[in-house]
């Protein structure tokens, strides 16, 4: 799972930002959440909240280059 937020968190802006439209948001950023630490979190993103939070992501992406809502600092 380490390897998987390496990854994540090493692509350019434009992709983690087409990574985060509604629908892959879901997938690829629910599984980033679940590795972070977030189990919980990342399950209710890939079933209802990454709907919406694709936007948010989009947003904190946007702003500071990485995804900062609902994702545990310490992993």
């Amino acid at each position: 799972m380490k390897e998987y937020i390496r990854v994540i968190d090493g692509l350019p802006l434009a992709l983690k930002i087409i990574l985060a439209l509604p629908g892959l948001d879901n997938l690829v950023y629910g599984i980033y959440r679940i590795a972070k630490g977030n189990f919980i979190i990342g399950v209710l993103w890939i079933l209802l909240i990454g709907w919406v939070g694709a936007f948010i992501d989009i947003y904190t992406l946007a702003t500071t280059n990485k995804i900062t809502f609902l994702v545990d600092k310490m992993a």
